[in-house]
């Protein structure tokens, strides 16, 4: 072969090895498989399930308290029963009071005078002295202060009529 010959022979090895990443400087090297993670538990044990975990994790954090409360969301529609909720929604829960906002005023009327059957249910399904007291809010009333036509410092449309 002549020295030519060797020169394009070598410059098409050297093309090659850049394509396969090998001997080029600059080039990524060969792609290494990770190895497997071995699990921390022994063979015969059984895998543990996320909510196991999720628990463990709760716990650990100390969030145990702090879900037991948000139950009150989430379980409202069942303790209080379908009517109820219907016409009833959770606002907020703060300081073992819970913060209602009734649909109108007279499922506002009916949900003061029911509190006492409601905070008993609500504590025998989220805890004893979970719920201490229920604040009952009627319907929000329409804001007559903002508006295309609305004066600042003015009390409304109560102003117009004498």
């Amino acid at each position: 072969m002549s020295e030519q010959d060797n020169d394009a022979l070598d410059l098409a090895r050297q093309i090659a090895r850049s394509y396969q990443g090998k001997g080029v400087p600059g080039a990524p090297g060969p792609r290494r498989r990770s190895r497997p993670v071995k699990p921390s538990r022994g063979k015969n044990e059984d895998p543990s399930t996320i909510a196991d975990l999720l628990g463990q994790v709760v716990q650990n954090q100390g969030w145990a308290e702090k879900l037991d409360d948000q139950r009150i969301f989430t379980d409202w529609a069942r303790i209080v029963g379908p009517e109820v909720a219907q016409h009833a929604q959770i606002e907020g829960y703060e300081d073992e009071i819970a913060h209602v906002r009734a649909s109108s005023t007279a499922w506002a009327t009916q949900l003061k005078l029911l509190a006492p059957r409601i905070v008993a249910k609500l504590n025998a399904e989220l805890g004893d002295g979970t719920v201490l007291r229920i604040e009952v809010r009627g319907p929000q009333a329409p804001s007559w202060k903002k508006g295309p036509r609305s004066i600042r410092g003015a009390r409304g449309p109560r102003d117009t009529y004498g």
